[in-house]
């Protein structure tokens, strides 16, 4: 093995792990070879909003072993913020650097820098997610409570073909104006409830439910209505009601970066009263949108016409928006627990910050996730740092990289590229933010997770190819037994696993809208449901997997292991990839577990093919055995 000078996983290294409140001490330790001759060691860190790195000295404090040596100092970030830091030797070779590499591993040499996450002291986020399940629903496609649709705005087509395929072709004039719809509602959703407390699922995200004239709609039309082929205002609060009866939350998506064109705020299709951004420069809504020659020529929601963007940062849209009487607390004060927001990162910092304000006072423990793909610690976006997840913007983000992590591992990729990836997001993300993210395997916007595990890589090809494709059933086989894997994965990390509507039945599907299906009622796969059941019970009983430490155990070839834990509750989770049985030594300390999915065989995890094994310690696991004999 490689010499590691540093290692900011290891507790030896640095302590504690990961991102801490402002104004914590941080101890660093690097240990080089006594033959180095080393004569100092320094500390070289940098603030993010700085261009100056600083130095800081650090003391020698003993040996290890007999040809290596340890260097030590205390790090206090006083603010707020990111910091990068790297290490300088002197030596009798000179001035060695200290670097980063991606795994979090040290090398001699080099310019990678390490990143310490600092978030303030006060940054909460709300308990009752903490250990729950998330369960997304597209509205359109999940139920129909068959109830008759009032006041249908026109240019929609309803369909009578609960789970037809979703139309795809352009319209006569070339189009694709995602205005066929399914009939799924609000009520629907009600009808349902027990079905979702089966699941396990303790809230509920929905796609977005204000009146709009796509079947997605994300292209607002009025953000002070239900949309009515949905329901009502009346039907939000009693599903809120009824929901919480069952023990589940609803979270609302906030689409605030762009409005519909086809909207009461600018109007021009002429739907709507004639005072509109798009039809009088007097409209009370036109300093809202980026006019470049008014009123043909406007800045649109990535070069889409139908989605104008608007000003975020402008008074009248942010008190619209924000305000006492504004669209986030109206909706609150109807009893949904928070926002999703779309493309949080292209919404501005000042937004942000008066949006946590708006929905903090309304009620403190409401619930902010953004979208974020990539690594929302460090993001940039234009040309600036975004600070997400330091306390006084988002709560969280939904988790894309975990997505990659799990998908990557069981399409072939390395057991060590997913530990790195998961401890990456556990190093550099605050504590509060990370047992509240949402950890899904796919949404609305990727490929369904099943496809993705058996099917043939999409690969940019069309709609038309897309639109042809379904797996075969030795694939559909493949798929289902490895999305047991992959939930099993999902549901012990770090954050909150989040279930995509109908994932749990089997559901297949490309890209936007194949993979927007209706819920096959009565068509289920009842092996997998029961499955996701198992692995809801798991999660409401055990409390390591709340906010427990992750600790990686084995990442090998076919196999990975880890666990968490808290306190003296533990849970380990074993995946075995391959189509041969495999066998997992138990490491120490974990020989005492008891499996509560799968078989153990002395201090031995017994592993079939494409097998996903549970097991744990605490008094958590005997009830959930002892509940399961009984039932």
């Amino acid at each position: 093995m490689a010499f590691c000078p540093f290692h900011a996983y290891d507790p030896d290294h640095r302590s504690p792990f990961g991102a801490v409140p402002a104004g914590t001490a941080v101890h660093l330790r690097v240990l080089l070879p006594r033959d180095y001759g080393c004569s100092s060691c320094t500390l070289v860190i940098r603030a993010d909003d700085q261009k100056q790195a600083r130095r800081y000295g650090m003391f020698w404090c003993g040996m290890h072993g007999q040809n290596s040596e340890w260097w030590e100092c205390h790090f206090r970030p006083e603010t707020p913020g990111l910091y990068w830091y790297s290490f300088e030797c002197q030596t009798h070779q000179g001035t060695l650097p200290i670097s980063a590499r991606p795994d979090g591993s040290g090398v001699l040499g080099g310019q990678g820098t390490w990143q310490l996450t600092a978030y303030d002291p006060s940054f909460q986020t709300p308990d009752w997610i903490k250990g729950g399940v998330y369960y997304q629903i597209f509205p359109d496609r999940f139920a129909c409570s068959g109830r008759s649709k009032q006041d249908v705005p026109a240019g929609r087509t309803l369909r009578q073909d609960w789970g037809g395929q979703p139309e795809w072709r352009p319209n006569a004039e070339g189009k694709v104006t995602n205005s066929d719809f399914f009939g799924g509602d609000l009520p629907g959703i009600e009808q349902k409830l027990p079905y979702l407390e089966r699941l396990g699922v303790t809230c509920l995200y929905l796609n977005p439910i204000f009146e709009s004239h796509s079947n997605h709609r994300y292209d607002t039309a009025d953000y002070t209505k239900i949309d009515p082929l949905l329901g009502c205002e009346d039907d939000l609060k009693q599903l809120c009601a009824q929901a919480a009866k069952h023990g589940i939350r609803i979270v609302l998506d906030g689409v605030f970066s762009h409005t519909g064109s086809d909207s009461v705020y600018f109007n021009r299709e002429g739907r709507y009263p004639p005072d509109g951004a798009y039809n009088t420069q007097d409209s009370p809504y036109y300093s809202w949108y980026k006019f470049q020659k008014w009123p043909e020529l406007y800045t649109s929601w990535w070069g889409f016409i139908t989605l104008p963007e608007v000003h975020e940062e402008d008074p009248s849209f942010l008190e619209f928006i924000c305000g006492e009487q504004g669209v986030l607390k109206k909706w609150l004060r109807c009893g949904v627990s928070g926002w999703r927001l779309d493309v949080a990162d292209e919404l501005p910092d000042v937004f942000l910050e008066r949006l946590r304000q708006a929905v903090k006072e309304q009620s403190s423990d409401a619930l902010i996730l953004g979208e974020v793909w990539e690594d929302a610690s460090n993001k940039e976006s234009y040309g600036a740092r975004r600070k997400f997840l330091l306390g006084n913007q988002l709560d969280s983000v939904m988790n894309y990289p975990f997505r990659n992590a799990i998908l990557g591992f069981l399409t072939g990729g390395k057991a060590e590229d997913f530990v790195s990836i998961v401890l990456s997001v556990c190093e550099h993300y605050p504590a509060p933010a990370l047992h509240t993210l949402m950890n899904h395997i796919g949404t609305h916007d990727t490929e369904r997770a099943l496809t993705v595990l058996a099917g043939e890589p999409e690969n940019g090809r069309g709609r038309d190819w897309q639109s042809q494709q379904c797996l075969s059933p030795d694939q559909k086989a493949h798929g289902l037994q490895f999305m047991r894997l992959a939930s099993a994965m999902q549901y012990t990390l770090p954050g909150v696993p989040s279930v995509y509507y109908g994932d749990e039945t089997g559901m297949e599907g490309y890209k936007d809208p194949f993979n927007r299906g209706c819920y096959p009622w009565g068509k289920e796969d009842v092996s997998l449901v029961e499955w996701y059941c198992s692995l809801g019970r798991i999660r409401k009983a055990c409390p390591a997997l709340v906010d427990g430490e992750f600790i990686p155990l084995f990442s090998q070839g076919d196999i990975l292991a880890f666990g968490r834990r808290k306190g003296n509750d533990t849970i380990l989770t074993v995946i075995n990839r391959s189509s041969s049985p495999a066998a997992f030594p138990l490491p120490k300390g974990w020989e005492n577990v008891a499996c509560i999915l799968g078989k153990k065989e002395n201090d031995t995890i017994v592993l079939t093919p494409h097998d996903a094994v549970l097991a744990g310690t605490g008094q958590w696991i005997n009830k959930l055995l002892s509940t399961s004999k009984d039932g």
